[in-house]
């Protein structure tokens, strides 16, 4: 054989070794730690569904996948950390309705642009927020709170994990529909607003129903109504806000899966299949249906829709409330 073609064997030789060993170092992701950054503290509820997912996606991936809480301004500070981190699949995060649809409507200067810097992967759960009370407040259910919220016009406060939240915007849509005024008191996280709610220095608190859950099980907050259509199983006794006496009042949140904008399709469509997969799994139904919640996973395009559609929502809300700018 030529020299020439000699040369030319070898880089063929060469050239298939070296893809030979591409393919399978691309097919090992995750390799290492994955790193799921939480937005709010430790017990709220969007930490509790963020752990949810973290434990059964670590099973299936065979990798540790650890929440990372990083609390406050209504979610901001986590969410730009996971804008800011490299987009290699290895620091992804766990967000609702409040980072990924409201925020842009109550915080000026965001440090952070839904459409631009977030890849959706998959939602991860709906359910509807559960409207509780400090159990010192004399009210037994919706009609009573409404009329002693009428008979003390800003006397009464409403807790929430921030400014920004879904919680936040709850009392603000119940306020616009029941036509009362009450104070809004904004926290770190779900667990701070709930525990001042328990001890009675806040009245009211909307929460997702897998944050207060415990409380109210155990007698330290009183659940008036959920905010959904529908009752939920986990609460049947409870009535909806809107056969309550507010006819229309319907607010449901979600959470799911979002990466740093520009990480590879691959990834983005394996860590799709495996929330599709935890979605499904025995394991995370049976954690959520204490919780009212129900798991459920889509498509990034469908996720990336549902933010869309429920920015314009509560976009509305906040120009027809008194929703105050921080």
């Amino acid at each position: 054989m030529s020299r020439p073609a000699i040369q030319s064997t070898c880089i063929v030789i060469t050239l298939a070794c070296a893809s030979a060993f591409t393919v399978p170092a691309a097919a090992e992701y995750p390799d290492r730690l994955i790193r799921l950054i939480v937005p709010f503290a430790s017990g709220s509820a969007t930490d509790i569904s963020a752990r949810i997912y973290a434990a059964e996606l670590a099973k299936q991936l065979s990798q540790q996948v650890v929440a990372d809480n990083r609390p406050g301004a209504g979610g901001a500070i986590g969410m730009q950390l996971i804008a800011q981190a490299k987009p290699d699949g290895y620091t992804i995060g766990y967000a609702g309705a409040g980072p990924l649809s409201i925020n842009v409507s109550v915080t000026p200067n965001l440090p952070y642009n839904v459409a631009k810097d977030f890849q959706p992967i998959s939602q991860g759960v709906q359910a509807p927020l559960m409207l509780a009370c400090s159990v010192t407040l004399p009210v037994k259910n919706v009609k009573d709170l409404v009329n002693l919220a009428k008979s003390k016009p800003g006397e009464l406060s409403n807790a929430s994990a921030g400014t920004g939240t879904i919680g936040y915007l709850a009392g603000e849509y119940f306020k616009i529909k029941t036509n009362t005024r009450i104070l809004h008191i904004p926290y770190k996280g779900g667990a701070q607003a709930a525990l001042d709610v328990i001890t009675g220095n806040v009245q009211l608190i909307f929460d997702p129903i897998n944050g207060v859950s415990p409380h109210i099980k155990s007698g330290k907050l009183r659940g008036l109504a959920v905010t959904g259509l529908q009752r939920v199983a986990a609460f049947p006794d409870l009535p909806t806000v809107a056969d309550s006496g507010v006819p229309g009042y319907e607010v449901t949140t979600w959470g799911g899966i979002i990466a740093p904008a520009g990480v590879p399709k691959a990834i983005v469509t394996r860590l799709n299949a495996e929330m599709q997969k935890a979605a499904k799994s025995q394991t995370v139904n049976e954690r959520y249906a204490p919780l009212g919640s129900t798991p459920i996973a889509g498509t990034p395009e469908q996720f990336a829709e549902l933010i869309r559609i429920d920015t314009a929502k509560w976009a509305d809300v906040v120009k027809r409330s008194d929703a105050k700018v921080k």
